[in-house]
């Protein structure tokens, strides 16, 4: 079993990273699946709290300067929380992860498509398969079954 096994479902816009990745062409940061890590989305996450905890990993990665450093190290200025943090870590320790396919967390929002992403962002919301979980972020509606 890995050491948090975080459970969370990739992010689908294509907007994160994209001043590391403009620095760093040859990375997998940010690019999209399946061999990319575009961030998470924590619309939809299953934790292991206990072992968060019991983690000392986990502990120095709450510390401000390891945020700070990750923040720093990515260009990372985000604003979600939660969302952003997990983001952080799972490209320094993806080990933690278990990413859930995109039908668990399926992401409505196309803004990102109309404001600047439109070259790359099919390839990020590319999402095949039974979808579980419709997230309707953005304020879009949610399909009728």
């Amino acid at each position: 079993m890995l050491e948090l096994d975080i459970k969370e479902a990739r992010e689908q816009s294509g907007h994160t990273f994209w001043q590391f990745r403009h620095d760093n062409p040859k990375t997998r940061v940010g690019s999209p699946p399946p061999e990319g890590l575009p961030g998470f989305n924590s619309g939809v996450m299953l934790l292991n709290l206990e072992a968060m905890r019991q983690s000392p990993l986990y502990d120095r990665l709450l510390e401000p300067a390891q945020v700070q450093q990750l923040a720093d190290k990515y260009h990372f200025r985000g604003h979600l929380g939660d969302q952003d943090f997990f983001t952080m870590i799972g490209m320094e320790h993806p080990e933690l992860f278990h990413v859930l396919d995109c039908t668990w967390n399926r992401q409505l929002c196309t803004w990102w498509r109309d404001h600047g992403y439109s070259d790359v962002f099919d390839a990020y919301f590319r999402c095949e398969g039974h979808v579980k979980i419709y997230h309707g972020n953005c304020n879009t509606p949610i399909p009728e079954a």
